[in-house]
Parts: structure tokens; C-alpha cells; sequence
């Protein structure tokens, strides 16, 4: 059986953008209003900014030889049907187009790659999960139990 981790991290760009948008707040608040103001407009903004980023960059996506994670969502391994891994236009439309608004999506705007999980729970209402990941191929193969693969 496979095992594989990933974090979801919010790319980089997205933190100097914050950096840039938090000193320009300080700057458009201070000049008119006093360096006090700037700084707690600054200071609520990067707090927020830090929160969001450290959350929805936090989904975790793990899978080990009884169970698979996709964020909050867990399912034990012997759930799990056909895997698909989705790259490009595939995975694209996975997420939007040709996704049952039944399936249980873990979708992160900055990520490409994703993989296609049938869900075969009588129980579960989800037909099917579809998971994003930088590492599509690693992750179906892990899922699939064909080798080991660590990100």
C-alpha cells in the first residue's frame, strides 16, 4: 500500500502580494491619519491575511495503508474504487463543468493537478472525491497501492 503526504500551501506570490498590500494600507492610513493608524490598519489586515493563508493553505492531503485525507474529509481505504489522475483541461473541468454537485471536492485555485477518487460507501452520498494536488500521478499511484511516494 502506498503512502503519500501534501500540504496545500498557499504559493508564495500570494505572500509577497500580501506583504505589498499590508505596507500599502500602513502607507494610504498613515499619511493622512498618523502612524498609530497605519499601523493597526496593517496590523489587522496582516493578522487576517495570515489567518486565511495558514488555513486554506493547511488542507492536508494523506494517504496511509488504512485510510485516505483530503482535508477534513476521511475514508478508510477499502472505500475507495477507480482512481483517475487529472492533469490540464481534465482536471479543470473535474472541478467545474463535469463535476456531480454530489462529489466531495478539495479544490485549491493555485494547484493544477488533481485526482479523480470513486467513492464505493453505500453510506457515503459522494459518488466520487476530487482532490487537488502538485503531484496528480504520485497520488493516484499511492492511492492505487503501486508505490510509495512522499511530497
Amino acid at each position: 500500500m502506498g503512502a503519500y503526504r501534501e500540504r496545500l500551501s498557499v504559493p508564495v506570490s500570494w505572500w509577497i502580494i500580501a506583504a505589498a498590500a499590508v505596507v500599502t494600507l500602513f502607507v494610504i492610513t498613515a499619511v493622512p491619519a498618523g502612524t498609530l493608524a497605519g499601523t493597526l490598519v496593517a496590523g489587522v489586515a496582516l493578522v487576517l491575511l495570515l489567518t486565511f493563508f495558514i488555513q486554506y493553505g493547511g488542507a492536508r492531503v494523506e494517504v496511509d495503508a488504512e485510510r485516505f485525507r483530503a482535508g477534513r474529509a476521511l475514508i478508510e481505504r477499502a472505500y475507495l474504487g477507480e482512481v483517475e489522475a487529472l492533469t490540464g483541461d481534465d482536471a479543470r473541468h473535474a472541478f467545474g463543468r463535469d463535476c456531480d454537485p454530489k462529489a466531495y471536492l478539495l479544490l485549491r485555485s493555485y494547484v493544477r493537478g488533481a485526482v479523480r477518487v470513486e467513492i464505493t460507501d453505500p453510506r457515503d452520498p459522494a459518488p466520487y472525491w476530487v482532490i487537488a494536488t502538485r503531484a496528480p500521478e504520485r497520488l493516484a499511484a499511492a492511492l492505487s497501492g503501486n508505490s510509495v511516494a512522499r511530497s
